[in-house]
């Protein structure tokens, strides 16, 4: 096939995974906004290289023009997340979207691969529109937790380096591996409250010492600068106190002070 043939057939594709990733990346986006724990983590894509298409259709005798049907995996996206119970939640927000149809499912985490692989694969239908109107691709959509992710990436390089055809010592390591990752991510479920309330309470700091900051920039453009470095060193002291009663009683008041230079300047 002509390069430029490949060409056509996989720019759709890039297509399809730029406009999931930039969706996935809105859902974080929103929850976030909101002051809500989202289940997704960080989200990549990348459309199969010609080379791995090649390869693929090779080992699996599969027919030139049939690759479109054939191959599910032309376009992939990866959604990563902190806990094995998100990737759940994360399977149900992408079976209830109505932009999308699940065509498969393959829990490999329930039933982890003899290698020690584990993650969530689902094969969707993905409605593009093009020059020459829609068309529905199929789109794998990989759902770990940063563990497996990183378990999955050696594994993946070492599959390449050897050519399937790995020594047995390094299989036995990568299934140790395997099984660490599954205590680690078994540890971190217990830890999960925790782990959740630390992070609530960065998000909820990180957003009043935005809101101050803004508050004082703005100060400067219409109070006394005096007065304004005064409230400056004021919540640096605060702020050191690591105090975030301290921090939210300094916020609301000066909300009033600004609130107050706003009126006088209407």
């Amino acid at each position: 096939m002509e390069i430029q043939l490949w060409k056509e057939i996989l720019d759709p594709y890039e297509l399809a995974v730029a406009e999931l990733k930039v969706k996935f990346n809105h859902l974080i986006k929103e929850h976030k906004e909101k002051g809500l724990y989202c289940p997704i983590e960080q989200v990549d894509g990348r459309v199969k290289s010609i080379s791995s298409i090649l390869e693929k259709i090779h080992r699996k005798n599969i027919p030139i023009e049939a690759i479109e049907e054939q191959i599910e995996d032309i376009a992939g996206i990866r959604i990563i997340c902190q806990f094995v119970e998100d990737i759940y939640k994360v399977v149900e927000i992408i079976e209830e979207r109505r932009d999308m149809s699940v065509k498969l499912r393959k829990d490999y985490i329930t039933n982890m691969k003899e290698s020690g692989y584990r993650s969530y694969h689902l094969i969707v239908y993905y409605e593009i529109q093009t020059l020459n109107g829609p068309q529905k691709l199929q789109v794998e959509i990989q759902v770990r937790t940063l563990a497996m992710n990183f378990w999955a990436i050696i594994e993946h390089s070492l599959q390449y380096k050897y050519r399937k055809n790995m020594p047995e010592h390094i299989k036995e390591r990568l299934n140790g591996a395997a099984q660490a990752i599954l205590k680690l991510d078994e540890e971190m479920t217990l830890v999960r409250s925790e782990i959740m309330d630390a992070q609530n309470s960065f998000r909820i700091k990180s957003d009043i010492v935005a809101d101050i900051l803004n508050n004082i920039q703005n100060l400067y453009k219409v109070a006394n600068k005096r007065e304004v470095v005064k409230i400056q060193d004021e919540f640096y002291r605060i702020y050191e106190m690591d105090d975030i009663d301290q921090l939210e009683r300094f916020h609301k008041q000066l909300d009033i002070i600004a609130e107050g230079y706003r009126a006088q300047n209407l």
